[in-house]
This record gives structure tokens, sequence and C-alpha cells, in this order.
């Protein structure tokens, strides 16, 4: 996702100074190609650039780039912006951007709800979370990369949406795949039944995405199962932080952490289908 946000940013005239990533070959690749520094540490992307964009994996990754000792993303931040877009706890955001303001600079979460076409396009649908003039400040730079890009409220708030959208898009995963895997022991047609579920109330985005990957078990990976057990765990938490039940949450949650459990994390969230198909991994 970082790198065709990269791309995009610099089809659209901005230069990217400096690229980072855990593995440096990645980073030393798409320099060669942005004609960029492959920075070597993380201090060496905060000299480089005004505006940081990060994608981490992770809670984790994310509090790692912004440790308060050591390399770190804030070493002489003074007056930078950072850009945070990853799926992590609304906690996590706060905490980051407290870090940043400690060290002079100002943050803001922007949380994707698409996937690598649309960041290669310019397309994203960008849910953002933290100070409005911070975000008035970014904006110019996030337009290019969104085709809807809104202003949700303070920091930790577009993480929580965040949380409820890919909540709902794992349990209709989930559910999608269940109901073409009953199909299919029935011995019903999977072309026609999707068809059917197209004009019915069993119609879905996922539908869309993932109904044919499902049937034909092709899960070349757009959005791991790793990442949808993640995701579902901190809509569960969130859930059971508030006092509430959602047996579906948890259910679905279940389901992708038995794809990590199998080691079938790495495919798509399609994936889960190998669960629920007679004759598959399940």
């Amino acid at each position: 996702m970082g790198a065709n946000m990269a791309r995009r940013l610099k089809d659209c005239g901005y230069q990217v100074a400096a690229v980072y990533d855990a593995v440096s070959s990645v980073a030393d690749g798409l320099a060669a190609e942005l004609g960029a520094t492959s920075a070597k540490t993380l201090a060496e992307v905060t000299a480089a650039a005004d505006v940081i964009f990060t994608v981490v994996t992770d809670d984790a990754a994310q509090l790692g780039v912004f440790a308060e000792q050591g390399d770190s993303l804030l070493v002489e931040a003074k007056g930078r912006t950072f850009v945070n877009c990853a799926t992590i706890t609304p906690a996590t955001h706060v905490e980051v951007e407290r870090r940043a303001k400690a060290a002079g600079a100002a943050s803001i979460e922007a949380c994707m709800a698409s996937s690598i076409p649309q960041a290669r396009n310019g397309t994203l649908y960008l849910m953002c979370g933290g100070d409005e003039g911070v975000f008035g400040r970014v904006k110019p730079v996030l337009e290019q990369l969104s085709s809807a890009l809104r202003h949700i409220g303070v920091t930790g708030q577009a993480a929580q949406v965040k949380a409820l959208v890919n909540m709902v898009m794992n349990i209709n995963t989930a559910a999608l795949a269940e109901g073409l895997g009953l199909g299919a022991a029935l011995g019903l047609d999977l072309d026609m039944l999707r068809e059917v579920f197209a004009q019915t109330g069993a119609n879905s985005q996922v539908l869309k995405t993932d109904g044919e990957d499902m049937q034909n078990r092709d899960h070349d990976c757009y959005f791991s199962a790793a990442h949808a057990a993640k995701d579902s765990t901190i809509a569960w938490t969130l859930g059971a932080q508030a006092g509430l039940s959602l047996p579906l949450a948890a259910a679905t949650k279940l389901q992708f952490d038995r794809m990590v459990a199998l080691d079938l994390g790495a495919l798509d969230k399609s994936g889960v289908a190998e669960l629920t198909f007679k004759g598959r991994h399940g």
C-alpha cells in the first residue's frame, strides 16, 4: 500500500524524498524507481521530508517507528507532520499523537478503507482523525490519494470507524464463505447462486470482490487473513471495552484466527472459504 501511495504522489508532481522499509531491498527498489533516497534509518526519513506517511502492520510496529529512544521518526522531528495510515487500535493513534507533540511535531490518522489498486490510482477512501488544523494542512496531499476524503473527528475516532468497517466486512466475508460452501455441498451451481445472491438481500460488496475468488480458490492477497484476524480482534476488543456482546464479531475473529493457526494467514481474506467448502483445507 505504501509503495503505491508513493508512486501516486510522484505521478502527481510531489517529490518523494525518502523511503524506508524494514526489508532494505524493498526500499532500495522503490527508491530507485522514484528517484528517492533509500533511508537506512528512520531518522533519515524525518530529516528528508516535511510530511511523512507511515503504513505499518500493527500496534507494535507503529509504536516502534515512533519510539521515544533510539532510531525513530521522532528524532529532530520539530515542525514535521506524520500521516499514519495503518489499521491499529485507537489508543495507539492517541499515543503516537502524544509522542509527536512532545517532539514538536504533529500527527494525523488517515485510515484506508480500500485496497492496493485504489492506492495506485488515487481513489482510496480515507477516514481521518486528529486536529482540524493539521488535517487542513495535509488535505491537498490527501486529496491526491483519495476519491472520498473525510475528517471523522479527534484522534482515535477514525480508527474506531475503520475498526467497525473491517468488523462488518470480515463478518460478511465469513458469512459469504459459509453460504457458498453450503451451496457447493448441496450440489448447487455456484455461478447461479452468486447471481441470485447479487439480486437479493444476500448481496454485499464482499460478494462482488470475493465471491468468484472463493468459488475458484483464487486467494491472491489484497487483504490478508492475518490482517482480518488482527482487525477483528481490534473491533471485538472495542466491543468488550464498551460492555457489548458481539457474537458475530467473536465468531468471525475465531475463523480468521484459525486460518492463522493453520498457516493460511498469508492468503487473501477470501481464503476463509477454505474452512467451509467440503474437501478443502478445513
